[in-house]
């Protein structure tokens, strides 16, 4: 199983976070499928290789849930009509 997840980078004290899909069975340091984005928490600043998110979702890639709301924030689903939330919500009640 693929999922969408936060791959840490930078420095000590200056992490950024790639945005990568990697195998479920991965470590977070491992080797990743492909890099679809970046997220620097500290500037604040996102950026989503589109096409490549939709292709791995399409997929069946499961994002995970920072991903998920980092997503959210940028209204990556409002502008492609695609809903998570009946998934997150089962998995919060499991």
């Amino acid at each position: 199983m693929v999922k969408l997840r936060l791959k840490r980078c930078g420095r000590k004290q200056r992490a950024i976070y790639r945005i990568v899909a990697i195998d479920v069975r991965s470590r977070r340091e491992g080797r990743d499928l492909r890099k679809v984005g970046f997220y620097d928490p500290i500037k604040n600043q996102t950026y989503s290789n589109v096409p490549a998110i939709l292709y791995f979702l399409e997929k069946g890639a499961q994002p995970t849930e920072t991903v998920y709301d980092i997503l959210r924030k940028t209204e990556f689903f409002k502008e492609f009509q695609i809903s998570f939330e009946k998934k997150i919500k089962e998995k919060q009640e499991s």
